[in-house]
Formats: structure tokens, sequence, C-alpha cells
């Protein structure tokens, strides 16, 4: 039995097949664990749920911004941004099964024997490791609760910036998934910094959360999507970048979580 972990797929199905072909992914035998953003902006956001679906009890998720912004627009009835490409997953006849089974999917996974954390957008500095599940899990419970569509109303926004014990539960809500999906840069109050998008190179007055202080000596590893211009670098052998912009032209990376070997497989886009 394998372990691997792949970074953002974001639709890009055929790269995501090429490197499950080559480390002969067995899905009764191997599991396999994907960082989130599973649709959005590649071609064939479709084809990757009904692989994943089919392979459901091989295959865990943490999810991604862009798949809980798919869960909350079918709940809000809500158009998708036309350069997500999701027309043909919306269209489904199974699009309601999709649906339920993105919400069965947490935000964090700890991998006590691997000694590994994976979510989409890594870990707050100011967490352990079971807090970060305890907030994951809260989370987890809003997102697919009776009340799940109040939460998606309510999930979007930068503030609260500050969490604590006066917040209400969609604030929260708000503030833990900005954390798990979206997070990047921090200030120096190390506040989340929600705006920068790109390389660290052009924000040197904003700190990588994964520079933080706290990480300086870590006993555990973080395994994390999300950042496509971090070109895979982190500069700490513990914290390891999976997204590496396959859907923007770049790679998809697969690690072994067993012993570490990372393989890329380029964007087929450019053999096009």
């Amino acid at each position: 039995m394998a372990n691997y972990a792949i970074g953002d797929l974001q639709g890009c199905f055929n790269e995501f097949q090429a490197l499950l072909r080559r480390v002969n992914f067995n899905p009764s035998q191997d599991h396999l664990y994907l960082v989130g953003d599973i649709v959005a902006r590649g071609p064939d956001s479709l084809a990757c749920i009904e692989f994943i679906y089919k392979h459901q009890n091989s295959i865990s998720i943490t999810l991604g911004n862009h798949d809980l912004h798919l869960i909350a627009c079918f709940y809000l009835n809500k158009p998708t941004n036309p350069k997500d490409k999701l027309a043909p997953l919306l269209s489904s006849r199974h699009i309601q099964r999709y649906i339920h089974y993105l919400q069965t999917q947490p935000l964090a996974i700890w991998l006590a024997q691997h000694k590994c954390f994976i979510s989409h957008a890594g870990l707050n500095p100011h967490w352990d490791i079971q807090q970060a599940l305890n907030h994951a899990k809260f989370a987890q419970q809003c997102y697919q609760g009776k009340d799940a569509t109040s939460f998606f109303e309510n999930m979007y926004g930068a503030h609260p910036t500050v969490f604590s014990s006066k917040l209400n539960k969609f604030e929260k809500f708000r503030y833990i998934v900005n954390y798990f999906t979206r997070m990047r840069f921090l200030l120096p109050n190390d506040q989340l910094e929600l705006s920068a998008k790109g390389a660290i190179k052009h924000s040197p007055e904003l700190t990588p959360w994964f520079n933080h202080k706290n990480y300086s000596q870590l006993n555990h590893k973080i395994i994390f999507g999300h950042w496509a211009s971090l070109q895979g670098v982190t500069g700490h052998e513990e914290i390891i970048a999976l997204d590496t912009g396959c859907v923007w032209g770049a790679e998809m990376r697969l690690i072994n979580l067993d012993n570490m070997e990372i393989i890329s497989e380029k964007s087929h886009f450019l053999l096009k």
C-alpha cells in the first residue's frame, strides 16, 4: 500500500491521470490525498469529480477555496465565473451527489503515521495540530449542517482578522475558512493579508505564513497547495508546497508520503 498527495487539480484531468499512471496508483490498495481546489479554471472539472467520486474510498480531499465556492454557488443558486469553466459540472445530472460528496470532506487532515498535516492553504502559525483540527471540525459541522446555506451566505470577506470568544458563529466560520483556504501572507501584526497573491518578491513588506518564527523548528510536516507562484519552493524542508501551477501552464506535483519522493507532470496545455 502506498500513500500519495497531489497538489491543486483545478480541472486538469489529463495531467492528474498521467501522474497516477506514473506511480501505478491502485485504488484497491493505495490512498491518495488531494490538497483542494479540485475544480475551476481547468478544462475538465467534471471528469476530475467523476473519477474522485468513483474512487472515493481511496481518496481524501482537504477542501480549497474553489471547492467551497462551488458548493456555495450550488446552495445559493449563484452563477459561477465563466472563467471557472464549471458549466459541464453544474449541468451534470449527478451534480447534487457530487456536491454532497464534497461536503463530506474536511478542511484538514492529520496523518499520525507520517507526522504530516495536510490542508489547502497551510497551518495558522498560532495553532498547534490539535487546535487546527478542532477548528477544522467546527467549520466542517457548519458547512455540513442543516444551516449550511446560512454559513455559505456568510463565508465571504476578510474579516474578522482576530479570533476571540466574542465572535458569532458566522464570523468564527469565516475566520477559520480564510486560514485554511485563502492564507498566503501575514501582516506585521500576524493578521492575514488576503489581497496579495503573487510571488514573495513582489510583497517584501509581508511575511509568507511559513516564514513565521513559530516555524523555525518543526517536528512534523505540513503539506499544502493554493499558492502556485511559489513554484513549489518554501525554503523549509518540512513545509511542502504542492501547487505548482498546472492550470497556468506549469506542472502538477505528486509526493509519495512514504518516502517523500516528488514527481511532476508538465501541463498538457503546452502540448496543444
